[in-house]
């Protein structure tokens, strides 16, 4: 050491350890690179849940691009409650919206629909779809908006490069129109959306791969055991519901909760990725029903049959009293995902910091997803029990670059021609087909021999026999 050269105390190292790894942001809150928010066919800036929308008029062009013709903007002439819902901009013919964006990664797109019926224009009528980069989102069955006050958030996540553009295009049904009342672009946390998964199916349990740079719809949000989380207390601007009416059998599990602080880390989940309000709440075995390590809790999550589902488990053990306490297996569908799951190894020997993992599973023909938490063999008889705190369900796209079950490849392709189909469409669509497939087969997943759980993971397990 140089002469002169002071020597920190000893326990400053640990100090700094401990605020750095433990609470990685102390203070800072986070900022979006990419951050649009937009009232829809407005000529004034609204508040919703402490967050200002810009009237669509006022943004400067460079910035963000409205392609409409003509531009028609309707007002609801009852009093609602929140102005964002009075007025929306309406589309007759295909129009887009080109947002500019500096970063690249996923970004959050939400779109609000509300129906009123204008002096010009009934919104409960409209027929349209809607686009965005390349990705079909919506159609015209898939609102489920069909009464007054009635508010339809539909969020999707999507992959932009940076210094490109992220291109929602609208396009009304013939003799139809389409309308938003609000739109929102926001770019997300690196964290939030991983690029692997692991595929859960009858065959085996293998790597997903590119997820980041799939097409996503949210589906669930759910706070497991807990109350409901507004935008206002969540730094994504999320609502997660309570699990209520979603566990197969309500007596199987109990509520717990957390008073103290979450322990965030490095590497770990963020409160990007779940708020604490998310995390201070669980689910857990209900004691007095734990029989046997054959125990299991389960979620009942209706979806769409046919589509593939990005399915998140989000775990923080405010149960346990001590470290190495706590072990359960994961099933999804019956299939076991994750077996002999310990949270003290898997952040770091620390309780009350949070961990989540990702699935992708195939929702077949039951149109129902069943996530269930079950006993491990490694518990011992007396301690025999299993966490969840959060649990949250993306729709995946299709091998034809859609979200939508009721579009198909010739609609999409008129997204681009108005309407103006020539002969060759048929030949396109079947291009657009074999190339799509020939992608999604060659690098979307691949099944593994040898993974670090069990090999019979895949097949259904002798847990399901006891689901509660």
């Amino acid at each position: 050491m140089e002469s002169g050269q002071k020597r920190l105390p000893r326990l400053f190292f640990p100090f700094l350890f401990f605020f750095f790894v433990i609470n990685p942001k102390p203070s800072l809150s986070f900022s979006p690179t990419d951050h649009y928010l937009l009232n829809c066919g407005s000529h004034a800036n609204t508040i919703l849940d402490n967050r200002e929308f810009i009237a669509d008029t006022s943004i400067p062009r460079p910035i963000i691009k409205l392609s409409t013709s003509p531009k028609i903007s309707v007002q609801d002439p009852t009093n609602r409650q929140s102005p964002l819902y009075s007025t929306a901009r309406v589309f007759t013919s295909p129009s887009r919206y080109e947002f500019q964006i500096k970063r690249s990664g996923t970004h959050l797109l939400r779109l609000h629909f509300s129906p009123f019926n204008s002096a010009k224009f009934n919104l409960f009528d409209a027929q349209f779809r809607v686009s965005a980069n390349g990705f079909t989102l919506l159609s015209n069955l898939d609102l489920a908006t069909n009464s007054s006050n009635s508010v339809d958030l539909k969020e999707f996540l999507i992959w932009v490069d940076g210094g490109g553009a992220l291109v929602v295009l609208f396009s009304p049904s013939r003799g139809s129109f389409g309308y938003a009342n609000a739109i929102e672009v926001i770019s997300a946390p690196d964290d939030l959306i991983g690029d692997t998964a692991r595929f859960v199916g009858s065959d085996g349990i293998g790597d997903f791969k590119l997820v980041a740079r799939q097409a996503l719809e949210s589906v669930y949000r759910i706070n497991v055991g807990g109350a409901l989380v507004t935008p206002f207390n969540d730094s994504l601007w999320r609502t997660w519901i309570p699990d209520d009416g979603l566990l197969k059998l309500e007596s199987a599990a109990k509520r717990v909760s957390f008073s103290g602080r979450i322990k965030y880390r490095l590497g770990g989940a963020s409160r990007e990725v779940g708020p604490d309000n998310v995390y201070n709440s669980a689910r857990v075995f209900n004691d007095s029903n734990v029989l046997s390590p054959n125990f299991n809790v389960t979620w009942v999550l209706p979806v769409k049959s046919g589509c593939r589902y990005l399915v998140r488990m989000h775990f923080c053990d405010i149960a346990s009293k001590a470290l190495n306490l706590l072990y359960f297996n994961v099933y999804i569908n019956g299939y076991l995902a994750y077996e002999n799951v310990d949270l003290s190894e898997l952040t770091d020997r620390l309780l009350a910091s949070p961990f989540y993992a990702d699935f992708v599973v195939d929702a077949g023909t039951s149109a129902v997803l069943d996530v269930s938490i079950g006993g491990s063999s490694l518990s011992s008889p007396e301690r025999i029990n299993g966490i969840l705190n959060g649990l949250e369900v993306w729709k995946l796209n299709s091998t034809i670059f859609s979200l939508s079950e009721t579009v198909s490849v010739d609609s999409v392709v008129q997204d681009q021609h108005s309407g103006k189909i020539g002969f060759f469409i048929p030949a396109v669509a079947i291009m657009i087909l074999l190339v799509a497939a020939s992608l999604f087969m060659r690098g979307r997943f691949k099944l593994k021999d040898s993974l670090a759980w069990s090999s019979e993971g895949g097949s259904k397990h002798e847990n399901r026999l006891l689901v509660r």
